[in-house]
């Protein structure tokens, strides 16, 4: 390794690996000064200043002033009366089994580890590696703005299909006040800018395919629906496109963030798990008891 090359140096410094070994080395000396700590040990319990500072702090954010000498007198009481209580629970092994504990206890762990993460600043050449191999979470769908003009076939009396058709005609020859056409209809006259999707949750799929083939700026039709006939004229059609990195840049950094974050807790595990010889009995095939026999 050239340490004289800052561009090496700079790639080292956001090795997952490296934040791993500081946090593990700063984890370590956590838990050096943790049962180093006589107050932790026996039955002594110390509130020293920088506790009674945390528990000021904490009254502070919950009833917006300091707490009075009383007050606090009675923080440091509680502190205590949850210390010894916190410690005869430990004794009993009232922490065993405990799944809210366990998880908790691990979330904690995989906090701690993901702060690391957070720290990292990405530069702009990573995070438009990271939008350039992950084009599909960011990539915009394609959208379409149209008219439509509804025909009902269930109305008695006429033919649908007949109508819309002769309309059709006069409509590309002519200025024609669209709102006052077609069949009454809750489905809506317009819609701007619907992807496919968006399309079919309001017409039906069988709809989409016709919008997407229609021509621009003239009315075609009829098309058919779930619901009936429409006449559609398209006004816009906007193609699938990737927003350039600086229209998205919060996003691909908050995804960039959380995929370290993962990398990082996973590298953690695996060199935590190596300390321990695991053992696991699992079942044979076929032979594992229904969950209704299991013992709950």
């Amino acid at each position: 390794m050239n340490s004289g090359n800052p561009g090496v140096l700079s790639q080292l410094i956001r090795e997952p690996l490296l934040h791993f070994l500081v946090l593990g080395a700063g984890l370590f000396a956590l838990y050096a000064m943790v049962n180093n700590d006589e107050s932790r040990r026996g039955d002594r319990i110390i509130v020293d200043e920088q506790q009674i500072s945390r528990l000021a702090e904490q009254f502070q954010r919950t009833w917006m002033r300091p707490p009075t000498r009383a007050e606090l007198e009675g923080l440091a009481e509680d502190f205590v009366k949850e210390e010894v209580l916190y410690r005869e629970a430990l004794s009993l092994g009232l922490d065993q089994d405990d799944l809210v504990i366990r998880r908790r206890m691990r979330q904690k762990m995989e906090f701690l580890n993901a702060d690391l993460a957070e720290m990292q600043t990405p530069t702009v050449a990573e995070l438009q590696d990271w939008l350039d191999a992950h084009t599909d979470l960011y990539r915009k769908p394609a959208t379409t703005s149209f008219e439509q003009i509804y025909f009902n076939p269930e109305r008695s009396g006429d033919d649908a299909h007949q109508r819309a058709s002769s309309l059709l005609e006069r409509l590309n020859s002519q200025e024609m006040d669209v709102e006052t056409l077609g069949d009454p209809t809750l489905l809506p006259a317009t819609l701007e800018a619907a992807t496919s999707s968006e399309i079919s949750a309001t017409f039906g799929s069988q709809l989409v395919e016709a919008i997407e083939s229609a021509p621009e700026a003239t009315w075609s039709g009829p098309y058919t629906s779930s619901f009936g006939l429409h006449l559609v004229r398209v006004t816009d059609r906007v193609p699938s496109r990737l927003p350039a990195l600086t229209e998205i840049r919060r996003a691909v950094e908050r995804d960039w963030l959380a995929d370290r974050r993962l990398e990082a807790n996973e590298l953690f595990y695996d060199a935590l798990r190596k300390r321990y010889r695991v053992e696991i009995y699992l079942p044979e095939i076929g032979k594992a008891p229904p969950l209704a026999a299991r013992k709950p």
